[in-house]
């Protein structure tokens, strides 16, 4: 199992947090997904198939990009 939190300043709000719950969610090897307006982090725990590349990508392609 790995896990990583990314930065994403664009969440403002609790429908930026569920949106990215939903999504990131529906990755498969995607085991946990902990988003939050309040740190504007988001921490996610997965497994193959699934990578750090795809999730990032994935928050990009949603509009939440990641930062750095």
């Amino acid at each position: 199992m790995s896990s990583v939190t990314f930065s994403v300043p664009n969440i403002s709000c609790g429908h930026c947090v569920e949106t990215i719950r939903r999504e990131l969610s529906e990755v498969e090897g995607v085991t946990r997904v902990e988003p939050s307006a309040a740190t504007r982090m988001v921490e996610v725990e997965f497994e193959p198939p699934a990578t750090t590349e795809s999730l990032s990508a994935l928050l990009t392609e949603i509009n939440y990009p990641p930062a750095g």
